[in-house]
């Protein structure tokens, strides 16, 4: 079948069998990736405020870090999971393929009733079959699946038809928070013959007492400073100003040759995060699952030279341990 989705600024971003083939024997010569000198940092998550929170008449707005992609983001009174995987592996199949380092920053079964879960597109370690079919099944019904187009038939398949699929630029409004599909630059396929069959895409996230974004997986690109632009108007210093936090992929970047298009590195997150115009972001997609050529703890020992070189505070460019909750101020609305 044709490809049915592409970016809007460059044709292609996928390699040639030949290329992934080149790659991996490149990385067997080398005996890449390199092991971590330290662990993925990690703590117990703070389980008392998560629920406490969740059942707040006035929630506080706060991100918890449970691993990978996956961040639970309460806020606009809502709980949200985006592209949650719990599982062991990312893989097709449960005996082979990428193994969780750390586990779950916060257990499925501990989690509060999700609201909502976002997917940004269909790869193993985004798009979770497992964890996608436990979560329909909590306690006080299944949490609304926002996806962009192209997966409500899988889930479909599942037996889930509490979804909303979304084209970029496309929003859908719940319990008065605007969750927006907007674009970013990556590709989807679960198998060799799917390629591009269903769309991938970044969200922003808009609530009364928050704005958020998350990237997903994306190479950089235009598309962020066009986000900001496509906001704007709901942006001003006036309207509580840009986002209040942006959940930024910086993993997975290596080599650059083969990654370069599909995923940033740290100095094009940093980029991404001014382009954007978010007042803060934390670094997610590292320290999970070893996918590529740099080794998991990459982010800890290089992130401090990314942010200096764009002049960047910690403050506003952070990373997390697994398993950690960050509050943020509630989005001040000045008239």
């Amino acid at each position: 079948m044709q490809a049915r989705f592409r970016n809007n600024y460059v044709a292609s971003v996928t390699k040639s069998l030949a290329e992934v083939l080149r790659w991996q024997w490149q990385r067997l010569r080398a005996g890449l990736p390199p092991p971590p000198t330290v662990a993925t940092p990690t703590q117990a998550p703070d389980l008392e405020f998560i629920h406490r929170n969740a059942a707040a008449p006035k929630m506080t707005p706060a991100v918890t870090w449970v691993g990978h992609a996956t961040m639970l983001v309460q806020a606009g009174g809502l709980n949200v999971l985006t592209d949650p995987v719990f599982s062991n592996r990312v893989s097709p199949v449960k005996f082979a393929g990428p193994m969780r380092a750390q586990a779950p920053g916060v257990a499925l079964a501990d989690l509060p009733h999700i609201d909502v879960v976002l997917v940004s597109h269909n790869h193993y370690d985004h798009l979770d079959r497992d964890s996608i079919v436990r979560l329909s099944r909590q306690p006080g019904g299944a949490p609304l699946y926002l996806t962009p187009l192209g997966l409500k038939s899988w889930l479909h398949k599942l037996g889930i038809d509490n979804a909303v699929e979304l084209g970029w630029w496309r929003q859908h409004v719940h319990a008065g928070v605007e969750f927006h599909c907007t674009p970013a630059q990556h590709w989807s396929g679960r198998s060799l013959s799917d390629r591009n069959e269903t769309l991938w895409c970044a969200w922003a996230v808009l609530g009364e007492d928050a704005h958020w974004f998350f990237t997903g997986d994306t190479g950089y690109s235009q598309d962020f400073a066009d986000t900001r632009r496509h906001f704007a108007a709901r942006q001003t210093p006036q309207n509580g100003g840009g986002f209040d936090i942006a959940l930024v992929a910086v993993g997975a970047c290596l080599p650059r040759w083969f990654m370069q298009l599909q995923h940033v590195d740290l100095n094009e997150a940093v980029q991404l995060h001014l382009d954007l115009g978010a007042k803060r972001s934390v670094g997610v997609h590292w320290g999970t699952f070893s996918l590529s050529d740099e080794p998991l703890d990459q982010p800890i020992h290089e992130l401090a030279a990314a942010r200096s070189a764009k002049g960047v505070s910690e403050e506003d460019f952070f990373i997390v341990p697994i398993g950690a909750t960050r509050r943020l101020a509630v989005r001040a609305v000045r008239g």
